[in-house]
């Protein structure tokens, strides 16, 4: 972590007198918060087309200073990392959109530019319909694509179920909040929010002493669906929170998927509405899910590492050296006439293709004529 770029970046977004957008627009024109803390005299000459007002803003950086000091002491006192837009481990898709915070507040433990990273959102007056399908589908498409990072809100309804699950089949799960680190809201979801730091993490743009007010929440939508690959529907109502980040991810360009519900169940409207319109595709399950994004290569590595052929490990094997290994995964270290037989391959045969796998490092010889699979 750049101290410097961390500090003078968070005294930017604590400026007054112009928003978070412009303060986002200053920082990608001048290339660091630093930077526009170096500039704050001459800012003109170095972005053209500042108003009065903004320059006059920008002059007096000492209240935010202050703030950014505090603040800095609270990120080193409880192992939070600052990650601002220049950072490495800033969520990469989310640097792409023009909106996205000059600064994110994150304590876990999860990557989060893992390959595949997905947002689940819905109602917080979820029915039993809605968590059913929650559970069968991270359940699901754990068992197709191991690893997927899953990001949500941590409010209640859909949001904590989708945390809880991910937990409970083994996801990381990252909860983007409303306020700042140095409380939970809804307070009931501590303990699954400290679980998440475990595996997975807490997310926010927001300062310390940050209330949870109802336009931060609608602002938290624009980096749960920003930082995600594809946005998921699983209850709605015709109005709603899970519908806004739908339709922010929708202007990103990414996937939007939405789960119908049954004609006039109120938590099911928003859903039905978004396939209606053509803003969302219709899926029904994981498996949907996994061919309506095209993520049918995870599913093929899966079954071949679930028959111990990793790709890596066992590149480019004809079908005879593939079973040898798989008999030798079933019982290893077997005498080349016992693997004869268990895998129908003449002795002579058999002794060519041993070789080839030794000279790949896949199997060794041992003593007796027994033969080894590498693991």
């Amino acid at each position: 972590m750049n101290e410097q770029e961390v500090f003078y970046t968070m005294a930017l977004t604590r400026m007054t007198g112009f928003n978070q957008q412009m303060a986002a627009l200053l920082y990608r024109r001048v290339g660091s918060g630093q930077a526009v803390y170096e500039h704050r005299a001459d800012i003109g000459d170095v972005v053209s087309g500042c108003s009065p007002r903004l320059k006059e803003s920008l002059r007096d950086w000492d209240d935010a200073l202050k703030r950014a000091a505090a603040e800095m002491e609270f990120v080193e006192k409880h192992q939070i990392q600052a990650l601002t837009l220049n950072s490495e481990d800033y969520p990469a898709r989310l640097r792409e959109c023009d909106d996205a915070p000059v600064i994110l507040y994150y304590k876990g433990n999860a990557d989060l530019n893992q390959r595949r990273v997905i947002d689940i959102v819905g109602t917080r007056h979820c029915t039993n319909y809605g968590q059913d399908l929650v559970r069968k589908f991270i359940t699901r498409l754990k068992e197709l694509c191991p690893q997927v990072l899953v990001v949500s809100g941590l409010a209640y309804g859909i949001d904590i179920c989708a945390h809880r699950q991910s937990l409970g089949v083994g996801y990381e799960t990252v909860g983007v909040l409303a306020h700042g680190l140095d409380t939970i809201y809804p307070y009931h979801h501590r303990d699954t929010a400290a679980e998440m730091t475990k595996h997975g993490g807490l997310l926010t743009e927001y300062m310390t002493q940050t209330e949870p007010l109802p336009n931060n929440f609608r602002q938290r939508n624009r980096i749960v669906a920003g930082m995600s690959d594809t946005t998921i529907v699983v209850e709605s109502a015709y109005k709603g929170g899970a519908l806004i980040t739908a339709r922010i991810a929708q202007d990103y360009g990414r996937d939007v998927l939405a789960f119908p519900g049954a004609v006039g169940a109120p938590y099911s409207e928003g859903c039905n509405q978004l396939i209606r319109d053509n803003k969302a595709g219709l899926i029904t399950s994981a498996d949907d899910f996994v061919e309506a994004v095209g993520w049918q290569e995870d599913v093929q590595r899966q079954k071949a590492e679930a028959q111990g052929i990793e790709r890596q490990l066992f590149p480019e094997l004809t079908a005879e050296e593939q079973a040898i290994v798989r008999q030798l995964q079933q019982t290893n270290d077997l005498q080349l006439n016992i693997l004869s037989v268990k895998t129908n391959i003449p002795i002579g045969q058999l002794t060519a293709q041993l070789f080839q796998l030794e000279m790949k490092g896949i199997v060794r010889p041992l003593a007796g004529g027994t033969y080894h699979l590498m693991k």
